[in-house]
């Protein structure tokens, strides 16, 4: 499964869980951690926990497994390592405090209809 595909399935399970803000940055030619960071936002820690899982599921029935994910008991910003993608999911608040946007401006922000 490329890159592009395992992002849109991510972007898919986020939405169906009404995640706010979704930004997709491709980091491929900055970067030789991933070729894509997603970055999206819930409204409470059930609500980012839920997007966590939908994320997991949906992409472990296509056959992806992450390969780490970190900060989901806390749920103020659960990171997923999928190899190729990244997955951050912030509360609100945090995601202000921590700016990836702001730090990863050297990627490419993408809209989901280019993947």
């Amino acid at each position: 499964m490329t890159s592009k595909e395992m992002t849109k399935i991510a972007i898919d399970a986020l939405e169906d869980k009404k995640a706010s803000d979704i930004r997709i940055i491709d980091i491929s030619e900055v970067s030789v951690m991933a070729d894509y960071f997603i970055i999206a936002s819930g409204s409470n820690r059930n609500q980012v926990q839920a997007l966590s899982d939908n994320v997991e599921e949906m992409l472990d029935k296509n056959d992806v497994k992450p390969r780490q994910i970190e900060g989901y008991q806390t749920a103020n910003w659960i990171l997923m390592d999928f190899n190729d993608i990244i997955v951050h999911i912030f509360n609100e608040e945090d995601r202000l405090f921590y700016n990836l946007e702001k730090i990863w401006l050297d990627g490419k922000v993408v809209d989901k209809s280019q993947l």
